[in-house]
Parts: structure tokens; C-alpha cells; sequence
């Protein structure tokens, strides 16, 4: 199980897909706590199994527990987060805005790990999960600790590349079953 395993996968019809995954992992400026943080969060936020299965022993063997699990964690709570903020967003009836969340996310304050790479991850499951809110945010948060334009850029490339890998690869393996 790896990132050259999950490539080796993808059809010959979305080799873009194969060359901009290994271009976004392999080639990546970020640290490798950041990346592969990322990597583990938007693979879970992709909902594919194929992927998660693939990336997550690399994302593993990169990360520390600590970071391991707040990948995790980032996943976890932009999951409920993004829906919740989403809607509320949404919703022509702004009023909603005035409401107490009542939701926890304690980890959100203690994610144990750098609130930095935290942050990166929440940003990136934000973009996968399409929530224009969360997105602003946790931008805004990101660009206040010195984060530059291309650093949070690499973010959303991981995310936009692994959901791409997932949505292919889920409907071959649909596809495959059909015949």
C-alpha cells in the first residue's frame, strides 16, 4: 500500500490525475508534517476507501501519533463543521448567524500538534467538503501566522488531486462490478 500503488491504479484516460498526484505529494515544498497531515485529512475528507487505504501507512510512517491522530482529528471535526457552517451560510434567513453553535470543538483550541499544521488540515478538508466559510477562516488564520499565498495553495492542490484520485477510482471499482 502506496502512493506508487495508488497510481498504478488509476486508468490511462485520467493520467493527468496520476502525474498531479505524484507532483503533489512527491514534489511538495511543505514540511513533512504538513504534507502528510494533509495527505491523511483530505483522504479521509474523500471519502474514498480505496484512497485512505493507499495513503494512510505512508501518512502514518510520516506523522508522528501526536500528528496521526490530529490529522484525524481535523477530518473529524471540519466533517461536522463544514455542514453546520455551510448551511448556516446558505440559508437565506441570516439570522441563523445569531444563533449559539452549541456544537464542541475543543480540539479546534488544543489539537495537540502546531495550531499552524491544524489549521492547514481544517483548510484542506474545508475545500473538499466546499465550505466557503470554514474556507475564509481558517485562511484568514493561516495568512495572520505568516503563511504565504502558495504554501496554503499546496493545501488545496493535495485536496483538489486526492478527491479527483477517489471520485475516478470509486467509479471504476463501480463500474468494474457492473460487468
Amino acid at each position: 500500500m502506496s502512493l506508487d500503488s495508488l497510481k498504478s491504479r488509476i486508468p490511462d484516460y485520467a493520467k493527468d490525475l496520476k502525474l498531479n498526484l505524484g507532483s503533489v505529494i512527491g514534489n511538495s515544498e511543505l514540511p513533512a508534517q504538513q504534507l502528510w497531515g494533509t495527505v491523511l485529512a483530505t483522504a479521509i475528507a474523500s471519502r474514498s476507501a480505496i484512497v485512505l487505504r493507499e495513503l494512510e501507512p505512508e501518512a502514518k510512517a510520516n506523522l508522528t501519533p501526536e500528528a496521526y491522530q490530529a490529522a484525524k482529528a481535523a477530518a473529524a471535526i471540519m466533517a461536522m463543521n463544514n455542514v453546520f457552517y455551510r448551511t448556516r451560510h446558505l440559508l437565506s434567513d441570516h439570522e441563523y448567524g445569531n444563533l449559539r453553535a452549541g456544537l464542541r470543538m475543543n480540539v479546534i483550541g488544543n489539537p495537540g500538534v502546531d495550531k499552524v499544521d491544524f489549521e492547514l488540515w481544517s483548510f484542506a478538508v474545508s475545500a473538499i467538503n466546499g465550505c466557503g466559510m470554514c474556507l475564509d477562516s481558517h485562511e484568514q488564520v493561516l495568512r495572520k501566522a505568516g503563511l504565504d499565498r502558495d504554501v496554503i495553495q499546496e493545501a488545496f492542490k493535495i485536496a483538489s488531486v486526492i478527491q479527483s484520485v477517489g471520485v475516478t477510482l470509486d467509479a471504476e471499482a463501480v463500474l468494474a462490478d457492473a460487468q
